[in-house]
């Protein structure tokens, strides 16, 4: 009984009502905006990284994921702190060669209104 409590309040913390995959390269990161259980929404940023071992006909493939939950009163210091490392990156190493067209310049302060 005690298995059933922990395993339905577990299944009450994922519901997932956004998601979204963004693949790049050997890593795939997930954006899932989740509620809990008092219904309030998070985001849960996944990192999910493809793992080779072994040689030959029958490579062992295995993924290792790092996870990490952000919640709305973190959002406007998370994302201001994030742009910051970005824009270091960027002034110190230059663009990426791969990077998608935009009219935003990495400079800029990417701003999100988000209401719950």
């Amino acid at each position: 009984m005690e298995e059933l409590k922990k395993k339905s309040a577990v299944d009450t913390d994922k519901e997932i009502v956004f998601s979204k995959a963004i693949k790049a390269g050997k890593r795939i990161y997930y954006l899932d905006v989740k509620k809990n259980r008092k219904n309030e929404m998070f985001l849960a940023i996944t990192e999910s990284k493809k793992i080779v071992s072994g040689e030959g006909e029958e490579p062992q493939v295995s993924f290792e994921k790092h996870k990490i939950f952000l919640y709305k009163e973190d959002f406007e210091k998370f994302l201001q702190g994030m742009n910051e490392a970005i824009n270091f990156i960027v002034r110190e190493e230059g663009a990426a060669d791969n990077k998608p067209a935009t009219d935003t310049p990495m400079s800029e302060e990417i701003k999100i209104d988000i209401d719950f």
